[in-house]
């Protein structure tokens, strides 16, 4: 009888320190993806997500719809379009970010593509390489969900950065921070344990 009281009190303690720490990650996701963006960044990195043939997902449309955004209000910014070609991706991520930029009226000249990325961390390491020289401030393009780690792992990488978030389709919203929960975990342990 004491095992099995001592069993639910441990379950217990562990279910609440679990749900105390997605509070702690869902503040922080909640913070960055609030704070003020600063007008006339030099340059955008607009993370990949999932392309359906060639069509970006709702996620990815949503960046691009804010970048462009961003970019018709802040004429000298440049814009990184990054994301390379996946399972089921006809065109590259970085190719569908540029196309649907292009179609709202962002001048090509604007636009540099880094089409080889895998994940976020490639995100950021390969489209620091083109980063034009002479250029500080950016801001790092993603949805609502992912700013904080994106903005986190660009200043690792030594980047001067705030992010620019774009709406999380509803449909994605449980998906989305379920998933997003574990890679932020798996970000603390690269960061803090396994580096």
């Amino acid at each position: 009888m004491k095992n099995r009281k001592r069993v639910f009190l441990l379950l217990g303690l562990l279910i609440t320190l679990g749900l105390i720490y997605i509070g702690i990650l869902q503040f922080k996701i909640s913070q960055y993806s609030h704070n003020e963006v600063p007008k006339n960044a030099d340059y955008l990195i607009v993370l990949g997500a999932r392309v359906k043939g060639t069509v970006p997902s709702l996620a990815l449309a949503s960046r691009i719809n804010s970048a462009a955004e961003y970019l018709k209000k802040n004429k000298e910014t440049i814009v990184i379009t990054s994301g390379g070609k996946g399972p089921g991706e006809d065109i590259s991520e970085a190719e569908s970010i540029r196309r649907k930029l292009v179609e709202q009226g962002i001048s090509e000249s604007r636009i540099i593509l880094e089409d080889q990325s895998t994940d976020t961390y490639e995100n950021i390491k390969f489209s620091k390489r083109l980063i034009p020289t002479g250029a500080k401030l950016g801001l790092v393009v993603t949805n609502t969900f992912h700013v904080y780690r994106g903005v986190s792992i660009a200043r690792d990488y030594g980047l001067e950065v705030h992010g620019l978030p774009a709406a999380t389709p509803w449909s994605a919203v449980i998906k989305s921070y379920s998933r997003e929960y574990l890679a932020i975990t798996k970000f603390y342990l690269k960061r803090y344990i396994l580096d």
